[in-house]
């Protein structure tokens, strides 16, 4: 199979003595790049090759520090920083295409853009996170409000303990 070699990989063997290579976002991510155009075009920002490049790895993961972001990127663009990963999760949590976790002492972004409301087991021994949604639950917290004279516009619940695997 051969590739075809253009302009741009001719520089980018040039400049970084390795072809260049756009990121190749997946068909299925389409919508969640239009909403990250949409919401950088409300800011007049722009969408670069690095917000790119993270969104289409952050796509492929769920609950991922930036530390983590970083060391998997970073072997293939030495030149991304650590600041502009955060800068640029951020930016997803903003356009909603991401939410900050606080798991203990670590944030993790959750990708939340196909995925409607849910809750999290967390392991204390090995950090494992599991996503689960419950009706009961949900009509618990909403009676619990409703009682106490409350309208819940939003809410996290994140369960702390040990997996089976961690008991053992």
């Amino acid at each position: 199979m051969h590739s075809r070699v253009g302009p741009l990989d001719q520089l980018g063997s040039f400049v970084f003595n390795k072809p260049y290579r756009m990121p190749v976002l997946a068909s299925t991510h389409v919508k969640e790049m239009q909403a990250l155009k949409d919401h950088l075009g409300k800011h007049q920002l722009k969408l670069t090759r690095q917000r790119e490049l993270i969104l289409n790895a952050f796509l492929r993961q769920e609950h991922i520090t930036a530390e983590a972001m970083y060391h998997q990127l970073a072997k293939s663009d030495p030149h991304l920083g650590l600041a502009t990963i955060y800068r640029t999760l951020n930016l997803f949590c903003e356009a909603g295409l991401a939410q900050a976790r606080h798991f203990g002492s670590q944030t993790k972004y959750d990708n939340v853009s196909h995925k409607g409301h849910h809750d999290h087991l967390i392991c204390t021994g090995c950090e494992k996170i599991v996503e689960f949604e419950n009706e009961e639950i949900e009509r618990l917290q909403e009676e619990v409000a409703a009682r106490n004279g409350f309208t819940i516009h939003t809410h996290r619940l994140e369960l702390y303990g040990l997996c089976s695997r961690c008991r053992h």
